[in-house]
C-alpha cells in the first residue's frame, strides 16, 4: 500500500511538472526545462561522483561559453558541474581525514601544484583589479581540485584512465566531423578555419592545441595491448580524423608542438643521456646568442604569409617581417616583459593581463591587429602571463611544475615495463609535452577545454607514479 502512495505521487508530481513546464515554455521561459538534468546531477553528485567525473569529461570538448552566446564568461554544462564537485570534495575534506592516499599528498607535483595556487591568492591582495584576480582564482581551484585532485581518486582503477581519454576523444571527434563539415563547404581555406569550429572552440589555435594533445593517445590505443581487432580499428578511424582536423587548423604552433613531442619521445626511446640533453641545449643557446644578428636578418628576409598553400603557411612560421599574427604575438611579449619590469615582485594580479597590456605597447611593436585599448586578449604565453601577473616567482612555479612533472613522468616511462601502464604514462606525458610547448605561444588553461586534459592526464601520472615505485619495479625485474 505504501509503495502505491508513494508511485502515485510520483505520477502526480511528473505531471504537474509537465504542465507547469508546458505553461512556462509557451511563455517562453525555458529554465524549468532543467530541472530533470539538474536532479540527476544532484544525484550523481551523492551517489556517483566517478561516473560525474566522467560525464565532465565528455561534455568538455562539446561545452558551449556562455560569454559567446551574450551571457557570463562560463562553459556549459562542465563548469558548473565542477564547481560543484569542488564544493563536495571541500566538504568531504572538512569532515574526513583520510580522503586520499598520504602519498598524494607528499608527492612533489602535488606540492608544486600547492605552491602555484597559494602565490596566486597572494598575488590577489595587491592585484590592479582584486575582482578579476579572485575570479580568476576561483576558476584555477575548480580545475585543479576537480581534474587533479578528485581525478588521482578516479584513477585508483586504471580502467577510469582509459575511460577519461576515450570519452574525451570521441566527444571531440563529433566536434572534428562538425567542424571538417563546416570547413568543406569553404574548400578548407585557410581564412575560414579560424572560426568554423565554433562555437565549440573560439578559435582554430586552440581547437589545434587539444587536437595536437590527444594524438598521442590515438597512437597508442592503435597498439594497446588487450584490446579487440574492432577497438583499435575504431582507434585508427579517430586517429586519423584528429590528425586530418589538426592538418585543416592551420596552427602552426600546433603543429611544432607535436614535433617537439616526437623529439623528446625519440630522446627516450633511445636513452639518450640527460647531460647529453642538456649539453645539447646550452650550445644551442650559446650559438643563439653568438650568431643573434645572423638569425634575426635571416627571420626578417622570409616573406611567406599564412595562406591556404600548407607548405608556405609552415614555412610562414618564421616571419617576423610581414605576418601580422606572429608580429601581434611579439607584441603581446614585449608588453609582458614591460609590465613585468613595472611589478616584478607581484605582478599586476591573476588575470588582469588583458585589461592593464594597452599602455605597455610601445609604438614599433603595434601591428595592423593591435587595439589601443588592449582588448585583443592574453599574452599568448603560459610563461609570460603569469610573468606579467603574478611577478617573477609566478612564473618560475610554472616552470618548475613543468620541471616536476617531466622528471617524474620520464623516470616513471624509462623504469615501467611495456605494458598498459607505460602507454597510458606514454599518452599523458606527450599530449602534456605538446602543451608545454604550445604554452610558449599561446595560453588556453583558464579554458575547460585545456585545463580538464592538462590537470587530468597530470594526475594520471602521479597516481601511476605512486603505483609503481622504483623500488618495487627494481624487485620485479630482477
Amino acid at each position: 500500500m505504501l509503495r502505491a502512495l508513494k508511485a502515485e505521487r510520483v505520477l502526480w508530481a511528473c505531471l504537474l511538472f509537465v504542465v507547469v513546464n508546458g505553461i512556462l515554455v509557451a511563455n517562453e521561459v525555458y529554465w524549468l526545462s532543467a530541472l530533470p538534468a539538474v536532479l540527476l546531477c544532484a544525484w550523481a553528485l551523492v551517489a556517483r561522483v566517478d561516473r560525474l567525473m566522467l560525464f565532465v569529461v565528455f561534455c568538455t570538448p562539446l561545452s558551449v561559453n556562455l560569454e559567446d552566446l551574450g551571457g557570463i564568461g562560463m562553459y556549459l554544462p562542465t563548469e558548473p558541474l565542477m564547481v560543484a564537485i569542488m564544493l563536495l570534495f571541500f566538504l568531504k575534506l572538512a569532515m574526513e581525514r583520510n580522503v586520499f592516499e598520504a602519498a598524494v599528498w607528499k608527492h612533489p607535483v602535488t606540492w608544486a601544484i600547492c605552491a602555484h595556487l597559494i602565490w596566486i591568492a597572494v598575488c590577489c591582495i595587491p592585484s590592479t583589479d582584486p575582482l578579476v584576480s579572485v575570479k580568476f582564482l576561483t576558476a584555477r581551484l575548480w580545475f585543479v581540485v576537480v581534474m587533479y585532485f578528485v581525478a588521482t581518486k578516479l584513477f585508483e582503477d586504471t580502467t577510469n584512465m582509459q575511460r577519461f581519454f576515450w570519452l574525451y576523444m570521441i566527444a571531440l571527434s563529433i566536434v572534428v566531423v562538425y567542424t571538417l563539415v563546416n570547413h568543406a563547404q569553404h574548400g578548407f581555406a585557410q581564412d575560414p578555419a579560424h572560426w568554423v569550429m565554433s562555437p565549440f572552440f573560439k578559435d582554430h589555435t586552440s581547437y589545434g592545441a587539444i587536437l595536437a594533445f590527444m594524438i598521442p593517445f590515438g597512437v597508442v590505443s592503435v597498439r594497446m595491448p588487450g584490446w579487440s581487432r574492432t577497438r583499435k580499428g575504431v582507434a585508427l578511424l579517430l586517429l586519423i580524423l584528429v590528425s586530418a582536423g589538426l592538418v585543416f587548423s592551420y596552427t602552426r604552433a600546433a603543429w611544432v608542438s607535436l614535433v617537439a613531442a616526437i623529439g623528446v619521445f625519440l630522446i627516450m626511446k633511445w636513452r639518450v643521456p640527460g647531460w647529453l640533453v642538456g649539453a645539447g641545449a646550452a650550445a644551442s643557446l650559446v650559438g643563439y646568442f653568438i650568431y643573434q644578428d645572423q638569425l634575426t636578418m635571416t627571420l626578417e628576409r622570409n616573406r611567406d604569409e599564412s595562406s591556404d598553400d600548407l607548405a608556405e603557411h609552415v614555412s610562414s612560421i618564421g616571419n617576423i617581417s610581414s605576418d601580422a599574427s606572429n608580429l601581434e604575438r611579439l607584441n603581446r611579449w614585449n608588453s609582458a616583459v614591460r609590465m613585468f619590469a613595472e611589478r616584478p615582485v607581484f605582478g599586476f594580479g591573476p588575470g588582469t593581463y588583458m585589461f592593464e597590456y594597452a599602455p605597455f605597447q610601445a609604438s614599433s611593436d603595434r601591428t595592423i591587429i593591435s587595439t589601443n585599448f588592449g582588448s585583443g586578449g592574453n599574452a599568448h604565453s603560459e610563461y609570460l602571463g603569469p610573468m606579467a601577473e603574478q611577478g617573477l616567482l609566478g612564473m618560475l612555479l610554472i616552470v618548475i611544475l613543468v620541471a616536476v612533472v617531466c622528471n617524474t613522468a620520464v623516470r616513471l616511462w624509462l623504469r615501467l615495463p611495456h605494458g598498459l601502464d607505460r602507454m597510458l604514462v606514454g599518452a599523458a606525458f606527450f599530449g602534456l609535452v605538446t602543451y608545454y610547448v604550445h604554452g610558449v605561444l599561446n595560453n588556453y588553461l583558464d579554458t575547460d577545454k585545456a585545463s580538464v586534459l592538462f590537470w587530468g592526464s597530470t594526475a594520471m601520472i602521479v597516481v601511476l607514479d605512486i603505483r609503481h615505485p622504483k623500488r618495487t619495479v627494481d624487485e620485479r625485474t630482477t
